[in-house]
């Protein structure tokens, strides 16, 4: 046996001997048997991917206990965050339309704006994308506040006229995938 395969074997055989203080500590901590066995699962698995980094020659049991109680925070932590669902009471209400249809239909509003008037397409974004008020906006542009109320009246109309948008069911998914996403939320 060379000296890398003695050192794998020493390892292997101090970290088996450190199982049953190890289940012990992960049973204090977790109090539920299936719990802790996980823990002690994955300390195991930690500990052994990270085995190099271990200085042969120090206290183990240290370095073992350590992971085992940093990866019990961490399991804490992931579980404050998550919602209880054993029922699937919220997950069958929740449904997320897919992204290419968001990223389709951005595409399809980019080559619409592209066909507004230069006036218009300024008006338009200024107010509605930028956030600047009427009078701004007419500021910014040299004309009256009137003026460019109606070049984003005219701007929104022929958007809509572009997209072929006619009214408040025309966003959002298209009528298939509305059908689909509201029944599987049956």
């Amino acid at each position: 046996m060379n000296e890398a395969e003695s050192g794998d074997y020493d390892f292997k055989r101090l970290l088996l001997g450190s199982i049953p203080s190890l289940r012990a500590f992960a049973l204090s901590l977790c109090g539920v048997p299936d719990r802790a066995d996980d823990l002690l699962q994955e300390t195991i698995m930690k500990a052994w991917a990270k085995q190099e980094s271990f200085e042969a020659g120090t206290n183990i049991k240290a370095w073992l206990f350590t992971i085992l109680r940093n990866e019990f925070y961490s399991q804490m932590r992931k579980r404050g965050r998550e919602i209880g669902d054993p029922d699937d009471i919220y997950t069958s209400q929740m449904a997320v339309q897919p992204n290419q249809h968001g990223a389709m239909d951005m595409q399809d509003f980019k080559k619409a704006l592209a066909e507004l008037s230069d006036d218009q397409r300024e008006a338009i974004i200024l107010v509605s994308a930028s956030g600047f008020s009427y009078e701004e906006a007419a500021e910014i542009c040299g004309c009256a506040v009137g003026t460019i109320k109606s070049r984003i009246n005219r701007a929104r109309a022929r958007l809509q006229e572009l997209l072929g948008i006619s009214g408040e069911g025309d966003f959002g998914p298209d009528a298939k995938t509305a059908a689909i996403l509201k029944a599987s939320a049956i």
